[in-house]
């Protein structure tokens, strides 16, 4: 019988491109190339792609926070199958099946068929968790985790109110403080609170007809995805001692004089890639104490339509991309 060669390996691949500052239309599925992993990466084929605030900003201002500009790919979060591996790899070999948030807050491309990056800023994809499920799950996990964990040492018996939490941060801040031991406390609209009390909030505040600052007091830990006027409002929740743990970057409204007056700490949190986080996102998991909550999922020719919806500030949970099914 004669021989035959090996398929080519492709050298191109799907990819959503933004190639200059501005709405949705501006993503554009492209032919781009096809990464190759180098020292110490893995290349994997994505499953899905998580959609993240950061990932709209990103391309409303047409520049990554490292300064790398246009034409670019977008998206940190992965879930997806380990390809190929570069020299000196020993965590992961073809076939495995990871999710991870790599060389955040640098561009990672997570928008594509294919994503080369260090191995350790992947982790294997929890048991019993689709790659829709996974792919939503290491920016907002990670973020809550060293928010809660790594940050504030949240102890048994403390009191956590988690703003805004029913977003994607906020629904797994939830449920990592509980998972923790404390008391839990978030703010939502009237309409989500049964979901939330499902992953075990313990009070819940309807910030459309109460104001928290008055209806929440003596707490330990705040978790503030909000930004603006919020983080100084939320010191008036605390208890003297407590921490403010703010995921957006300080502005002049950013209190910290004020929090030292009245003896808390006030702190922003950028999250990074975190490999043991993640393994820790994992185990709960795995241990039923952790649910991902999807809003939506898109087709990756979709993404600007997850970013309109993304935009609009009122998901339950997470949006995600459905790269290669």
């Amino acid at each position: 019988m004669p021989l035959t060669s090996p398929a080519p390996t492709p050298t191109t691949m799907r990819a959503v491109s933004v190639d200059g500052p501005g709405g949705p239309d501006v993503l554009k599925v492209v032919e781009a190339g096809r990464p190759r992993p180098g020292r110490g990466e893995v290349l994997v084929r994505v499953h899905a792609a998580g959609v993240n605030p950061a990932d709209w900003k990103t391309r409303a201002r047409g520049v990554f926070a490292d300064g790398t500009k246009p034409p670019f790919v977008p998206g940190f979060d992965v879930s997806g199958v380990v390809e190929e591996t570069g020299d000196g790899v020993t965590l992961f070999r073809p076939g495995d099946e990871v999710f991870g948030m790599p060389r955040f807050p640098h561009p990672a491309g997570a928008y594509a068929e294919y994503v080369a990056a260090p191995a350790r800023h992947f982790a294997p994809r929890p048991r019993g968790l689709d790659h829709l499920h996974a792919g939503a799950l290491p920016l907002a996990g990670l973020t809550a985790w060293q928010a809660l964990v790594d940050t504030a040492g949240v102890r048994p018996g403390e009191r956590v109110l988690v703003h805004a939490a029913a977003g994607g941060v906020g629904h797994l801040a939830v449920q990592i403080a509980k998972a923790r031991g404390a008391h839990v406390i978030g703010t939502a609209g009237g309409g989500k609170h049964e979901l939330l009390r499902s992953l075990g909030a313990d009070e819940l505040v309807d910030y459309r007809t109460h104001d928290v600052a008055e209806a929440v007091r003596d707490v330990d830990v705040v978790i503030d995805p909000l930004g603006g006027d919020s983080p100084a409002r939320s010191l008036r929740s605390l208890r003297p001692g407590g921490t403010l743990v703010s995921l957006l970057p300080p502005d002049d409204a950013f209190p910290r004089a004020e929090a030292e007056a009245v003896g808390v700490r006030a702190v922003f949190m950028l999250v990074e890639p975190d490999h043991a986080g993640l393994r820790e996102l994992g185990a709960l998991v795995e241990s039923g104490r952790l649910r991902v909550v999807l809003d939506r999922v898109f087709p990756l020719a979709e993404a600007a339509a997850a970013h309109r919806l993304g935009e609009t500030g009122r998901t339950t949970g997470k949006i995600v991309l459905s790269v290669t099914p």
